[in-house]
C-alpha cells in the first residue's frame, strides 16, 4: 500500500456510511462483519502479530511488502492470474474489464463461472478491495505484479502507451500518429490519447495492422505474448522501422524497443494471460486395484520398515558413524549404512532422517561425539508392531526435515550431508498432507498419476521464483530469421521445491507402507482422519482430532494385516536357522546376538559361525545355556554340526584372558602363548613374553582382541580384577534426547477462540480511534489531536460520565510514556482514580487522573 492511500486513510477515519463506496482499505475493512474479518486474520495470520490496535492499523499491515509477498505466494494459479490481470487493467478496473482481460474477445464460460470465486478470495485476504465497478488491487501488489523493465510481469505483457511515450519529444509523437493515420493534436497529451484509441479500437488496429507486411507481423508474432522488449540495431530492418514509425513498436532505449501493452492485447484477442487455468487439474488414475490388495500390499511394506529401522539402529548398538565437526555424517558412512541395508544412499538418508524424527537415534554427545541409539528407542522395541509403525509415521508427517535434500548444495555452495543442519525446509508438513489427501479423493484401490498430482499442487500453490530480467535481442530485417530470445510466460519449471517435496513425499509414503501399489492405504486414511468407506475431498483442517489419536486409529487398522509374530525356528543342518516369520521380541534379540541374517524376506534365514557364538558367549551365555535355547526354540532337532560348533568354541572360549597393561594376555597353557609368538601374524600386535602365562602388548585391549581373534583364537577381556567381562549387545546409549522439533512456515493459524478476541479488540480499538466526539468550549489542542483539558475539567468530566453512565472519550500516556487513545464509561471516580469499563480493551481498568492528558464527550450519535 502506497503512502498516499494511508494518509487517506488516516484521514478518513469516519466509518462508511450504507450505501457508500468505501474510498480506502481501511473503509472496506469496517465495513465487513466479524466473520469477515476472522477470515481475512485467518487467512494471513501474520496481521496478528501483534493484534492491530484498529481497523487503520490493520489496512497499514496488510499492505505491506512482506504480508503482500506471503498472500500472494499462496494463492492458486487462477486467482493469481486474476490479481496478475488487474495489475494491467486500469485502476480502479470495473468487473467487467477484469473479465475481458481473462476470457479474451470471445469468452470462456469456465472463467465466467470461476472468476467470482476469485475475486471474493481476493477480497477475502484485501488484496482486492473496492465494488464491483471500481475494483482495486492494493499499491503493495500492483507493484509487485505490474510489468516493469525491471520485473518482468508473468503476463508477459510491457507498458502502456502513455508509460512508454513519458519521456519521449512531442515532435516525436506528433510524427508516429502522423504515421498511423491519425490527425495532428496540440499537446502531446491528446497525441498519447488519440493513438490509445487506436491501438483499443478492433476495428481500426485491425485496418492498420492489414497494411503490415508479413515480416513486420512475424516480428509482432515473437513479442506478444513476452517478453515484450527487443533489441535493435543502430540501422534496422525496414519491417521495424514500419513499426517504429506507427508507434506499434516504441523506443525504450536507443537500442531496445518494446511492444505496447494496448497492441499486445489486440493481437491476444484481449486476453492478459496465453493460458487462463480456472479449473484445477484433475487427478487422475493409471490403474486401480482392489482395496484389500492395496492394504495388503502397504501392510507389507510397513513390516519391511520396521525391519529395516531395527536393523539399522542394532547395527549401531555400540555406537555409530562420527558426527562432523559441521554436523551430520560423513559421505562415507552414508555409503557403508546403505550397503549394510542394501538400499540406495538416498533411501538410507531417508531411513536416517526417520529414525532421527522419530528420536530414536541421536549424537551421544561426548568429545568424540558418535551417533547411536536413544533410550527411546528401547521403549519403542517393547510396542507392539502396529504401534512402532505409528511411532515412526506420525512423526513424518508433521516434520521438516527433508531427507531428499542430502547430497546437494545450500546457498553457500556446501554439500548437504544426513542428519546434519539446513535440512528443514518448513512446506514440507503440508505438502505431505496435501499429497496424501489428494491421493484419498480416487477411489478406494485407485493408484494415481503422478503427473497429475505435481500438476494440481502447483496449480494450487504456483511457483513464484524471481525471474530475472534478461534483455532479449529485438527482430532484425531479415524476413524469417528468429532474431529474439528470452522466455515467455511458459509453464513453471518442473524442479520447483513442492514439486520435489511431493515427489519424494510419493516415494516415503510407498516405503513407510502408507501406499501399496501406488494407492492411499486404510490405515494411512486414519492417520489423515478421512472416511474410509469411499472418497472424501478434505479441505478444512479444522476440528481434526490429534495426531496421536489418528495415529492409534491408524495402528488399530494396520494390527490385523501384519504378519503374526512366531516363537520358534526352524534349524538346518548346514548351519542355518529359518525363522517362518516374524519373531517375537525375546527370541529375535537372543538369535541375533547368537547368529548373523543371511537372507531376509517372507522367511528370514540365519547363519551359525564362529564368531557369532563367541558373540554369544561374550554375552555371558554358557555352552549350556545355547543348547537349552535352540531346543526350547527350534521345532527340528538341533543338528550335530551346530552342536559341535558351540562346543568347540565354548571349549576355547576363554582360555586366553586380554587385560589393559597396554596390554597383556595370559593363559595357564603356556603352549598356546609360545605358538602365537612363533605365528607371523602376530608381528604387528609387538608381543613379547613377561612370564610362562603372560604375554604383553604394544596395542591397547581392544585391537589385541580383533587381531588375536583374526588369528583364530578365542579370546575373553577381563577387568582389573580378572573377572570375564561380559558384552551385551544393547550396552552403549546416549543420554536421554528429545525428538528435532519442526520449523514453523510463518506464524501458526489461530483457533476460533484467539480470532474472537482479536476481532473484538480490533473493534474495540476502531471504535475508540473512529469516535465522533463533541468539541470543548475553548479547546486547546495537543500534539495527538486530543483537546487537552485541565485537571479540574478532567475530573469534573469524569465524574459527570460516571453518575450519567454515558461514555468518554481520553487520552492516556502509560508509565512507560506511550501515548494512546480509550473509550471509557466511568462507574466510580476516587482517591486520584477513574475505574471504568474500557471499550478499547473491552474490561474493567483503573486510571490514574494525573495520567489523563484530555477528555472530551462523545457525539450523542455515539453513545
Amino acid at each position: 500500500m502506497g503512502i498516499g492511500e494511508l494518509d487517506r486513510e488516516a484521514h478518513v477515519p469516519e466509518a462508511t456510511s450504507a450505501g457508500t463506496a468505501p474510498r480506502t482499505l481501511a473503509e472496506a475493512l469496517r465495513a465487513r462483519g466479524d466473520e469477515g474479518l476472522a477470515a481475512l486474520l485467518r487467512a494471513r495470520p501474520d496481521l496478528l502479530s501483534p493484534v492491530p490496535n484498529d481497523l487503520t492499523q490493520l489496512a497499514t499491515r496488510a499492505g505491506t511488502r512482506g504480508s503482500v509477498v506471503r498472500a500472494l505466494e499462496r494463492l492458486d494459479r487462477f486467482a493469481l492470474q486474476t490479481a496478475e490481470a488487474l495489475a494491467v487493467a486500469p485502476d480502479p478496473a470495473p468487473y467487467p474489464v477484469l473479465l475481458a482481460l481473462l476470457a479474451g474477445d470471445e469468452g470462456d464460460p469456465a472463467i465466467e463461472a470461476a472468476l467470482p470465486g476469485a475475486v471474493a478470495l481476493l477480497r477475502e485476504q484485501a488484496l482486492v478491495w473496492g465494488e464491483d465497478d471500481r475494483l482495486r488491487l492494493v499499491r503493495t501488489a500492483r507493484e509487485l505484479l505490474a510489468p516493469s523493465a525491471q520485473h518482468p510481469s508473468p503476463t508477459g505483457l510491457g507498458p502502456t502507451v502513455a508509460e512508454a511515450t513519458a519521456g519521449m519529444s512531442p515532435g516525436r509523437v506528433q510524427e508516429i500518429i502522423a504515421a498511423a493515420g491519425l490527425p495532428a493534436t496540440h499537446d502531446p497529451v491528446s497525441a498519447v490519447a488519440a493513438l490509445t484509441e487506436l491501438f483499443t479500437d478492433r476495428a481500426r488496429m485491425g485496418a492498420l495492422l492489414d497494411e503490415a507486411s508479413p515480416e513486420a507481423l512475424s516480428v509482432l508474432d515473437r513479442l506478444v505474448w513476452g517478453p515484450p522488449y527487443g533489441e535493435v540495431t543502430a540501422n534496422p530492418a525496414p519491417p521495424v522501422r514500419w513499426l517504429r514509425d506507427r508507434g506499434l513498436l516504441l523506443p525504450v532505449s536507443a537500442r531496445t524497443m518494446v511492444l505496447p501493452r494496448e497492441v499486445a492485447l489486440h493481437l491476444r484477442g484481449g486476453r492478459a494471460h496465453r493460458t487462463p487455468e480456472p479449473v484445477a487439474p484433475v487427478v487422475e488414475v493409471v490403474r486401480e486395484y482392489r482395496p484389500q490388495v492395496v492394504d495388503g500390499a502397504a501392510a507389507g511394506q510397513a513390516y519391511t520398515a520396521l525391519a529395516t529401522v531395527e536393523e539399522l539402529l542394532k547395527s549401531w548398538d555400540q555406537g555409530g558413524p562420527q558426527v562432523l565437526r559441521a554436523g551430520g555424517m560423513s559421505v562415507r558412512d552414508l555409503k557403508r549404512t546403505a550397503a549394510a541395508l542394501d538400499v540406495t544412499e538416498q533411501v538410507a538418508a531417508f531411513w536416517l532422517e526417520l529414525c532421527f524424527g522419530a528420536g530414536l537415534l541421536a549424537s551421544d554427545g561426548e568429545a568424540d561425539e558418535r551417533y547411536a541409539p536413544t533410550p527411546a528407542y528401547d521403549d519403542w522395541l517393547d510396542l507392539p508392531p502396529a504401534e512402532r509403525w505409528a511411532r515412526l509415521v506420525a512423526p513424518w508427517l508433521t516434520a521438516t526435515r527433508t531427507a531428499g535434500l542430502v547430497g546437494g548444495q545450500d546457498a553457500k555452495g556446501r554439500t548437504l550431508s544426513v542428519l546434519g543442519p539446513d535440512l528443514d525446509r518448513a512446506a514440507a508438513p503440508e505438502v505431505r498432507h496435501r499429497v496424501l489427501e489428494l491421493l484419498a479423493t480416487l477411489p478406494p484401490g485407485a493408484a494415481a498419476d503422478p503427473g497429475t498430482v505435481f500438476a494440481r499442487l502447483r496449480w494450487e500453490r504456483p511457483p513464484r521464483g524471481a525471474a530475472q530480467p534478461v534483455p532479449p535481442r529485438a527482430p532484425q530485417a531479415a524476413a524469417g530469421a528468429d532474431e529474439t530470445t528470452g522466455t515467455g510466460s511458459g509453464p513453471e519449471a518442473p524442479g520447483d521445491l513442492r514439486s520435489r517435496l511431493a515427489r519424494w513425499t510419493l516415494a516415503e509414503a510407498e516405503l513407510l507402507g502408507l501406499t501399496g501399489r501406488g494407492a492411499l492405504a486404510s490405515p494411512a486414511r486414519a492417520l489423515l482422519n478421512l472416511p474410509l468407506a469411499e472418497a472424501a475431498t478434505p479441505t478444512d483442517h479444522g476440528g481434526r482430532v490429534e495426531l496421536s489419536v489418528a495415529a492409534g486409529r491408524a495402528a488399530t487398522l494396520l494390527a490385523p494385516l501384519l504378519p503374526e509374530a512366531v516363537d520358534h525356528v526352524l534349524l538346518q543342518a548346514d548351519l542355518t536357522a529359518v525363522a517362518p516369520g516374524p519373531l517375537r521380541r525375546p527370541l529375535a534379540d537372543a538369535l541375533a546376538v547368537l547368529a548373523d541374517v543371511e537372507s531376509k524376506g517372507g522367511a528370514t534365514v540365519y547363519r551359525f559361525t564362529p564368531g557369532s557364538v563367541r558373540r554369544a558367549l561374550d554375552s555371558g551365555r554358557s555352552a549350556s545355556d545355547l543348547h537349552d535355547f535352540l531346543t526350547a526354540h527350534s521345532r527340528t532337532p538341533v543338528p550335530q554340526p551346530l552342536a559341535y560348533l558351540i562346543d568347540d568354541v565354548a571349549r576355547r572360549h576363554g582360555h586366553l584372558r586380554v587385560g589393559a597393561a597396554s596390554a597383556y594376555v595370559r593363559c595357564d597353557d603356556d603352549t598356546v602363548l609360545g605358538e602365537i609368538l612363533a605365528d607371523r601374524r602376530s608381528a604387528a600386535l609387538g608381543l613379547r613374553r613377561l612370564a610362562p602365562t603372560v604375554l604383553a602388548a604394544q596395542t591397547d585391549p581392544a585391537s589385541l582382541l580383533d587381531g588375536l581373534r583374526s588369528m583364530g583364537y578365542a579370546p575373553a577381556a577381563e577387568s582389573a580384577e580378572g573377572d570375564v567381562l561380559v558384552t551385551r549387545a544393547d550396552a552403549y546409549r546416549t543420554p536421554a534426547r528429545t525428538a528435532p522439533v519442526p520449523v514453523p512456515e510463518g506464524p501458526p493459524v489461530p483457533d476460533t477462540t484467539l480470532l474472537g478476541a482479536a476481532v473484538k479488540a480490533i473493534r474495540a480499538g476502531d471504535r475508540a480511534a473512529t469516535a465522533v466526539r463533541k468539541e470543548p468550549a475553548a479547546p486547546v489542542a495537543s500534539a495527538g489531536g486530543l483537546p487537552r483539558t485541565s485537571a479540574a475539567e478532567t475530573l469534573a468530566t469524569v465524574q459527570a460520565a460516571a453518575m450519567t453512565g454515558t461514555a468518554v472519550w481520553i487520552g492516556y500516556v502509560n508509565a512507560e510514556g506511550a501515548a494512546s487513545q480509550r473509550v471509557i464509561a466511568p462507574v466510580r471516580v476516587e482517591g486520584g482514580f477513574v475505574t471504568g469499563y474500557d471499550h478499547t480493551a473491552d474490561e474493567v481498568r483503573t486510571y490514574p487522573l494525573h495520567r489523563i492528558t484530555g477528555v472530551a464527550e462523545l457525539a450523542d450519535d455515539q453513545v
